[in-house]
């Protein structure tokens, strides 16, 4: 499961000359995208959520589609049954219902507050400690 900031950060970090290491985020998006090395899931309100970030910072609309349509075509879509609260910051609530349904051993994310280990059986970890 990967949080809007890792993929925002990540998406950054595309624009330099690629240097691993560099920017941990892009690091694990570009091994996402050559080696489908995990399962991203996602929701449709995640997606959704992506697309409205990515427009609010003004990337352009064909970069915006070829996200979209990567994740359409290689992400697995979890289907989210409405459940209690789980995040203190209600708009990551779709995530953690998604990962909690979806089963997703991890929450990769920039904001490990929104994302209370305690009530997740995923683990939640930033992208610095994935290798």
């Amino acid at each position: 499961m990967i949080d809007t900031s890792v993929l925002i950060a990540g998406i950054s970090g595309f624009k330099e000359t690629m240097v691993p290491g560099k920017n941990r985020s892009a690091d694990l998006l570009r091994r996402w995208t050559e080696q489908g090395n995990f399962v991203w899931l996602l929701s449709e309100d995640i997606l959704e959520e992506y697309k409205e970030i990515l427009t609010r910072l003004h990337v352009r609309p064909h970069i915006i589609g070829r996200i979209v349509n990567l994740l359409r075509e290689r992400a697995e879509v979890v289907k989210i049954r409405r459940g209690p609260a789980i995040s203190p910051d209600p708009d990551d609530d779709p995530f953690c219902m998604c990962a909690e349904q979806g089963e997703a051993d991890l929450i990769v994310t920039l904001n490990p507050k929104d994302f209370p280990q305690g009530r997740l059986t995923a683990r939640v970890i930033s992208p610095n400690a994935i290798g």
